[in-house]
Order: C-alpha cells, then structure tokens, then sequence
C-alpha cells in the first residue's frame, strides 16, 4: 500500500574525538573521528503530495528557506527523481519539530536533511539505495552521509569515509552553553591543529583522542569552556564536533540524570543513550 505520510526521528550525534590531519587544496579539511549516534533529535512529520510544491513548517527567522537544509534535501532528491522518471512529479509537506540547538555540533542540520532524503526517498516510492541517497546528501554536507548510513561509525577523509563501528551504549549528559558556533570559523582559524598524525581505530579505543576544535571554541567563545568545566565536576567532559556542545558518559541512566538535575538554568542539556543503528531505520533495516 502506498504511503501518504510518514514521521521519523532526526538524531543527533556526538564526536567522541576529532582530529584533523591535513586540508585539501579545495579548501576542506581531512579529519578522523568517532560518531556515536544518539537516541534523541528532531523529528519529521511528512504528508506527500501529488505536486511538485516543497513546503517546510515553520519557517526559521534567520534561515532562508533556500538554505534550510531540509528544503535543499526535498529539493536536490526531486531533482533526482525527475531524472530517473520524468513523470515524477511528487511534493511535500514538512513539519520539522527542532529540539536540538543550532550551532551546537550535534549534528542537526545534517540529521534533518538525511532523514529528509530518507522519508522522501519512502514516501515517493523511489527506490534509491543508501549509496545513492549519501551521493545526494554529501552535497549537502560532509555529516550527511553518516546519518544515512545509519550507523555509529568511524569516519576519515572530509567525514565521508565510513566504518561502521559498535560502541557500548553508554549514557550521555550532553550540554548546550547559550552560544551558536560558527563552523566556517573554526575551521579557518590560523591556530586549529591541522598535522594530527592519524591513528587506528584500535588505537583510539585502548588510548582515547581529543577534539582538536576545542582549544580555538573555548577561545572564540568562552561560554563553552564555563560549561565544560562545570560537566567536569562529575565527569570527563569534552566538546562534540566544532561546538558549542559539551557532553559526559556515564555508565546508566540513573547517574547522568542526578546530573541533569544540577544543571545550571541558563543551559540547555538531555540525556540520551548512544546506539549503534540509527532511529530513523526500522529496526533489521538494510
């Protein structure tokens, strides 16, 4: 039976190290890293149409809607699909339902496209498989693909080279300082370490790494640093991505959350289990 809606769940991630090894000559940065996908995101709430008409809810008061990535993935797949059959004439109705913070280095952005070009890809019969939907979505952005593959995953080259990799699934107190991180800016800023030598997966798990972008955030934006040190009163703590978040394992539920209750009221912060496979795919999906 054909679709006519379909709700998934856009999770976030966290970089559990991120080293830079290098810049390519197109300006892009080679790195490694671990994502661990989490149990908590946004959400996508989409009604198909039977026209070409995108429509995203609600609008954001600072992003275009040409930018916001939800209506690039909308746009870029039925550009995909009228090449594959002309005839194809398919729209949709958006409901994006954001919980994670802009700027934060969870992944959002790139989650809602992912799961955008998931949904749609269900919901329009199209029948693209993962490495084509990554094809589409690496146009978007360089953590698209580990979103659509689905998995926690090592990642090199520009965040594209994947391995799948499974983690214990610990309990995350993740914290979000009230500032948005510009990526554009860290990454160009002259002090980033960028000759990291590159290690082994083997190597990360018997000897840990750091997040190279934490030093030039905790700089740029002070806020980040307070709240690191803060979450280090009760656990290793260190920033995902290029910021602003900062997070905690810890090894149940119970602990993380005696934490959340001591949070300062003027931070946002959850608490969420990494998994291995992401919510966005049925459980045993391929």
């Amino acid at each position: 039976m054909k679709l006519d809606r379909i709700s998934l769940p856009a999770p976030a991630k966290i970089n559990l190290f991120l080293h830079i090894t290098g810049r390519r000559p197109d300006g892009y940065h080679q790195l490694q890293t671990l994502f661990q996908l989490l149990d908590y995101g946004d959400q996508l709430d989409i009604l198909r149409r039977d026209d070409a008409t995108l429509r995203i809810t609600p609008s954001h008061p600072t992003i275009a809607e040409k930018d916001n990535l939800v209506y690039r993935a909308a746009t870029a797949l039925q550009h995909q699909a009228v090449q594959k059959n002309p005839l194809c004439q398919y729209g949709a109705d958006i409901q994006l339902t954001k919980h994670l913070p802009l700027g934060g280095g969870l992944g959002g952005g790139s989650s809602d496209a992912a799961t955008t070009l998931i949904a749609l890809n269900q919901l329009w019969e199209l029948g693209f498989s993962r490495e084509q939907l990554t094809t589409i979505g690496l146009k978007l952005g360089a953590d698209v693909p580990v979103f659509i593959h689905g998995s926690t995953a090592w990642a090199e080259g520009i965040g594209d080279i994947l391995t799948p990799v499974d983690m214990p699934e610990y309990w995350y107190l993740v914290l979000a300082p009230n500032v948005e991180v510009s990526t554009a800016t860290i990454f160009s800023h002259q002090q980033l370490t960028r000759d990291a030598r590159a290690i082994t997966i083997r190597a990360f798990l018997e000897q840990g790494g750091k997040n190279a972008c934490q030093p030039i955030a905790e700089k740029l934006y002070p806020e980040v640093k307070t709240a690191r040190k803060w979450l280090e009163q009760y656990a290793n703590a260190r920033m995902t991505g290029t910021g602003a978040c900062v997070f905690a394992s810890f090894e149940d539920e119970a602990q993380a959350r005696q934490v959340l209750v001591d949070v300062p009221q003027r931070w946002q912060a959850f608490v969420a289990r990494g998994v291995n496979h992401s919510p966005a795919y049925p459980s045993g999906s391929s």
